[in-house]
């Protein structure tokens, strides 16, 4: 997947991952969707972010916490 709207500056908000370099990070847009912000909302509060800024941000979340269950038997 390729995230051409996620930034990594080290010399701003600590490195954290941002939208377009903007000061809006990953985790504010991701933390707003989870309390329940509608994509409407966000872009209303957040006037320099796009509605693919969301999207982009919430793939990338999940990206980033993509881990492989493996199930194992239960013990004999």
């Amino acid at each position: 997947m390729n995230f051409d709207r996620i930034a990594v500056e080290p010399d701003k908000l600590e490195g954290k991952p941002t939208i377009r370099g903007l000061r809006i990070s990953v985790e504010t847009v991701v933390r707003l969707v989870a309390a329940d912000w509608s994509f409407d909302e966000i872009l209303s509060d957040y006037p320099d972010l796009e509605r693919e800024d969301i999207k982009q941000a919430l793939e990338y979340a999940a990206a980033a916490t993509n881990v492989h269950f493996y199930h194992l038997r239960e013990p004999a």
